[in-house]
């Protein structure tokens, strides 16, 4: 088996354990005779795999018994319209932190439903950092504030939660959830992407406060109303089988590395011996705000367009994948979520190393 190091932001690397017992599963789950793939959302098997999924996500995150977690499918752009259709109904009001590319999709669609602000932004300086707001910031009767608490693209993460009092916090978690431990109970609402540290792409998790159900404005789609959703156990409809319990394993996996406190510790070395490097030299530049940088996802440049372009050329032939930046930031990007091993990122380094010495910059 020739494994390479995936560095993709999304869909990215599962852990090799889950991998490895997903496939022993495959043909046949247990005793049921059949695929996850094949089963009935409705059979009493399926059932109790979700209702683990379930469960492992409420132990590992620590989640209240007030919050309600569903297992939704369209992405966390799907969300983008769900909270304002759910959230948006007293005041018509809400404040937007805008940090990236996503927070500002979320912000446009918000503007669909209501007198949706932008109260604060980072875009001046190309989103390299996070913007600061305290609760004089927001509008005493906004409904709810969102955040995108880690930027994918931009390579930022929030360093603070922002105090709203009592207007509900929303945020997109979607590239750093189940990475570190995060107080729930700051949040009215969590929603996340899977298919970046979870599980495949076709999940997206929402974990909300059951106070904010049961609200959602009359033209609200049944399929974008989380409390339709909560009462049916997320299975409305037929939900994304496979990629819930796929999510499993990887909740499993995180319990046998001892939690999120471990994932964390195991994370930050990660991170470490990557932010080390960027900053004991000077051919690579890493354009994030110290406080600000992402455990997730590293951008950094040359500063050389042409060398950039042949930076990823090379370390794709190497084996070290997806690690072209997005074309707004330019540059590199690796994003080393929960599967990343550390001799993935100990392999990058080593190849930033050689290839600075292999291509001097003109001088």
């Amino acid at each position: 088996m020739n494994r390479v190091f995936n560095f993709s932001a999304g869909p990215s690397m599962l852990p090799l354990p889950v991998l490895e017992k997903a496939a022993s599963e495959l043909v046949c789950y247990g005793d049921a005779g059949m695929s996850v793939m094949e089963m009935s959302h409705r059979s009493p098997v399926y059932e109790a795999i979700i209702a683990e999924a379930q469960a492992k996500l409420r132990a590992i995150m620590n989640i209240p018994e007030n919050y309600k977690i569903l297992f939704l499918q369209g992405g966390a752009s799907t969300q983008f319209a769900s909270v304002p259709l759910n959230l948006l109904n007293k005041s018509k009001k809400a404040d937007y932190i805008v940090s990236g590319q996503f927070s500002k999709k979320a912000f446009d669609e918000a503007q669909k439903y209501g007198d949706v602000k932008c109260i604060a932004s980072s875009k001046d300086k190309n989103f390299t950092y996070i913007p600061k707001i305290t609760r004089e910031d927001i509008r005493e009767d906004a409904d709810y504030v969102h955040i995108c608490f880690n930027n994918t693209i931009y390579g930022t993460k929030y360093s603070y939660i922002p105090d709203t009092g009592d207007i509900p916090l929303v945020a997109d978690l979607s590239s750093c959830i189940i990475s570190e431990p995060i107080d729930v109970t700051k949040f009215g609402v969590i929603y996340a992407g899977a298919q970046k540290n979870m599980a495949p792409a076709g999940l997206t998790v929402v974990i909300v406060r059951e106070d904010l159900l049961g609200n959602a404005r009359p033209e609200t789609p049944v399929m974008l109303d989380w409390k339709v959703m909560a009462d049916n156990d997320s299975m409305y409809n037929t939900p994304p089988c496979y990629a819930i319990y796929m999510a499993k394993l990887v909740y499993e996996w995180i319990e046998e590395m001892g939690g999120l406190d471990a994932m964390k510790a195991y994370n930050e070395k990660k991170a470490a011996i990557l932010y080390d490097y960027l900053d004991s030299q000077d051919y690579y530049v890493a354009p994030v705000e110290k406080e600000f940088r992402s455990m997730m996802n590293v951008t950094f440049v040359t500063g050389d367009e042409a060398l950039d372009k042949k930076f990823a050329k090379e370390a794709d032939a190497a084996g070290i994948k997806n690690i072209k930046g997005h074309r707004s930031v330019g540059g590199m990007r690796a994003s080393i979520y929960n599967a990343m091993p550390i001799e993935g990122v100990e392999a990058l380094v080593k190849f930033m190393d050689d290839f600075a010495k292999n291509n001097p910059k003109n001088q």
